[in-house]
């Protein structure tokens, strides 16, 4: 039977499979650990690696080195492992090494509490490494999506040679729901550009603007050198070059900017003719769509605009989308981190009211149906 009922997680797992991942390193962690179980089973059977690391940080740069040999690599985890990985996706963004990052967000700060759900990384996930970089987060609403928005994690990491986050909440990596595979039996698979000179001519960062350059495994007779410093065409540090310098960091930029109508991945519900516009996205979502059913059913004209790709951020879109709306509403279980960057993207056009609820329970649809009442100070029953 192609339907099955799925956990989030099982679908992230599942789905980097088809995407072709073979090599995973990571490190069990609540609410994350059901990915690296189901690898640890899984990819043997495959003819694929699997490696329990000793640290998050080890995890990271395992899933780096190994792709750098070819492979398509996976790692997952949750809040103190997310911290702990961020230097070395500073360096996999500086090198150019494509490899998904799965965050199931947890409560924290620190340890936290593992086992309730929030969406307090969305701004980690944004500016978690240091430096002048872009990024590509997406987040799945639901199970179904998990499956596919991995699929298409591995296809944005692969063909811009950047590495993407798929970021969940535990709601969703715990949730279970029947999803019909067979809707994705000929999804599109993208694998990474390999390059057509010989190795004598081989330049690893050589690349048109705004376009990530092909990239040879490590072992097929090409020589490159890899570092995390700024570096020219042939790889070798360039520090002393400014013009090198900004070249390098204005394509790595560029390249995801460049592709944005691509990565931009959006659902909407009922916005067309809505009054009053919901932006929304993982586990919340669910509760906006429903309110915005309770809403209509009242008479008040809402609508849902979920957001699968947070990052990176497009505010003409988001202004565009609001533009003609009386007010935009922001739920989501931080206090406002997605809906500050709203507001910049609005400006004074429209008012933005934020919901924010982080208490480790997932944000019920009856207080958003308050806040659209204009009722929110009845929205803290729920």
């Amino acid at each position: 039977m192609s339907r099955r009922l799925m956990q989030g997680n099982e679908a992230c797992a599942q789905g980097a499979l088809r995407a072709g991942v073979n090599f995973f390193a990571g490190y069990p962690i609540t609410p994350s650990t059901e990915i690296a179980e189901i690898m640890a089973r899984k990819l043997p059977q495959k003819g694929g690696k699997f490696i329990q690391m000793e640290d998050e940080i080890a995890s990271m740069a395992a899933v780096i080195g190994a792709s750098l040999t070819g492979a398509k690599t996976l790692t997952a985890t949750s809040g103190p492992g997310f911290s702990l990985k961020q230097e070395n996706i500073g360096f996999a963004l500086m090198t150019e090494i494509p490899c998904v990052i799965v965050n199931v967000q947890r409560l924290g700060p620190s340890t936290g509490a593992p086992t309730l759900p929030a969406q307090g990384d969305v701004l980690q996930t944004r500016w978690g490494t240091h430096g002048e970089h872009t990024i590509i987060v997406l987040s799945p609403a639901s199970v179904e999506e998990a499956y596919y928005l991995i699929v298409t994690a591995f296809n944005f990491s692969e063909k811009l040679r950047t590495p993407v986050i798929l970021l969940l909440d535990e709601t969703i990596g715990h949730l279970r729901e029947s999803v019909d595979l067979e809707k994705y039996r000929e999804i599109r698979i993208v694998n990474r550009q390999l390059p057509r000179v010989s190795p004598e001519k081989y330049l690893p960062y050589a690349a048109e603007e705004n376009e990530a350059p092909p990239m040879i495994p490590f072992g097929e007779g090409y020589r490159y050198h890899v570092t995390g410093l700024v570096h020219d065409e042939t790889g070798f540090p360039c520090t002393g070059n400014n013009t090198a310098i900004e070249k390098l960091l204005r394509r790595l930029n560029g390249k995801i900017k460049a592709h944005l109508e691509e990565i931009l991945l959006f659902r909407e519900l009922l916005t067309e003719d809505a009054e009053y516009l919901i932006i929304a996205y993982g586990a919340v979502a669910r509760s906006a769509a429903e309110a915005v059913k309770l809403a209509r059913n009242e008479g008040v004209k809402a609508g849902l605009l979920q957001m699968q790709t947070l990052w990176p951020f497009d505010a003409d879109f988001i202004y565009k989308k609001t533009s003609q709306k009386k007010t935009v509403f922001v739920p989501e279980m931080n206090l406002g981190q997605y809906a500050g960057e709203v507001r910049k993207a609005i400006g004074n056009t429209v008012p933005v009211i934020p919901i924010p609820q982080v208490d480790g329970m997932l944000i019920h649809p009856r207080k958003i149906l308050a806040y659209l009442r204009g009722e929110e100070k009845y929205a803290q029953v729920f």
